[in-house]
């Protein structure tokens, strides 16, 4: 008898469990980024923020539709390279997730916005910057971070305006994102009066610009702008020390703009020659930037780059268009996403109709003693 009953109450409680959980349903977000290879900094980071952000969410507790939601991340790896996130992104498709953050390079989310376009997932990203990304008109796709349009414009602006340059040689890495904001920052120098006396390209895998370094140390010019990333920026900065180009100033956008950079420029004196832009607020400024970041780096210790209060107000605008909308389906809540007025640790973001941020700010850095340093 006595263990009927104990059968009896043990039933009982795995009905109870099974109703609970049944109760409870498992959304899904999706996040693309590199996470191996030479960018691998800026993905885990961006990993990272998203990541915090579903933590946050599940401890909170969310209802939608009446049931109670936990979400998951489901964390993809793009590796920088175009056709990986292509497929990262199709990977997301088909595990039908609710929406998706990313990716990081402009490479990587424009070809991957026609795929989450044909299969109606939204996706936000808080790192991309091509202005191309919104060009097509895609109801799916948003940016919560100025694009290069403002970050190429502010440079030439600040190099013209404030530092009086004259010349500048210009270096890009062919990829979208480091021909896209090269292009905007000479069309606006050339505006300016500024003189362009060289152009060179490289790759965004190289590591050796002794060559192009040269031919551009023969023209002397006031300054470099280089469109690309930290990877090749940090021994191209070294470079320019050993071929004595130590009053050369050099000017990136937000693809240069990391912590990391002062360690792969390896204690060369021109790193202070360095003048990079971000889109949005720096820390200090951000609406929730200072008290966020104590957290993220008592979570995240020593892997602070760039983008992830970015991924993380991507992630809490998702789940906050789901809960207007009462609804996790993508085809129902993207009609709240591009309404969205929300206040994140980054900014207030609202939409334009083509997906871009309204208002978004810029933000000028130089490096004092390795550290990055905002200028405005």
């Amino acid at each position: 008898m006595q263990l009927k009953l104990k059968l009896t109450v043990v039933a009982a409680i795995a009905a109870v469990a099974g109703l609970a959980s049944a109760q409870e349903q498992v959304v899904k977000i999706g996040h693309v980024a590199p996470v191996s290879g030479a960018q691998a900094h800026y993905g885990k980071d961006n990993e990272n923020g998203a990541r915090m952000a579903i933590e946050d969410i599940n401890a909170k507790g969310t209802t939608i539709g009446g049931k109670k939601i936990k979400f998951e991340l489901q964390a993809e790896d793009d590796a920088s390279d175009p056709k990986q996130g292509t497929a990262a992104a199709q990977k997301l498709c088909d595990s039908k997730v609710a929406g998706v953050v990313g990716h990081l390079n402009s490479g990587t989310t424009i070809p991957a916005s026609k795929v989450y376009n044909d299969c109606g997932i939204p996706m936000v990203t808080g790192a991309a910057t091509n202005p191309n990304l919104t060009k097509p008109g895609y109801k799916t796709t948003f940016r919560i971070i100025s694009n290069d349009n403002a970050l190429g414009a502010g440079l030439a602006a600040y190099a013209h305006d404030t530092l009086k340059l004259k010349s500048v040689a210009i270096i890009d890495d062919r990829t979208a994102y480091g021909q896209g904001v090269a292009n905007v920052f000479k069309k606006v120098a050339g505006e300016l009066g500024m003189k362009v006396v060289d152009e060179q390209f490289t790759t965004d895998k190289a590591t050796d610009f002794m060559a192009i370094l040269t031919a551009i140390k023969a023209k002397n010019p006031d300054a470099i702008f280089f469109g690309g990333m930290d990877p090749q920026a940090g021994p191209m900065l070294r470079q320019m020390e050993q071929l004595g180009m130590a009053d050369t100033k050099y000017f990136g956008g937000d693809g240069v703009c990391t912590s990391e950079i002062a360690k792969l420029a390896a204690g060369a004196k021109t790193l202070s020659n360095v003048i990079c832009a971000e889109g949005g607020a720096s820390l200090a400024k951000m609406p929730g930037g200072v008290e966020w970041k104590k957290r993220y780096d008592a979570k995240y210790p020593g892997q602070f780059q760039v983008y992830s209060p970015y991924t993380y107000d991507a992630t809490m605008l998702l789940v906050d268009a789901m809960k207007r909308a009462n609804s996790v389906d993508p085809k129902v809540y993207v009609n709240e996403l591009a309404k969205s007025n929300f206040k994140g640790v980054t900014a207030n973001i609202a939409f334009e109709s083509n997906g871009e941020m309204k208002n978004p700010a810029i933000t000028l850095y130089k490096y004092v003693d390795g550290k990055k340093t905002a200028l405005n």
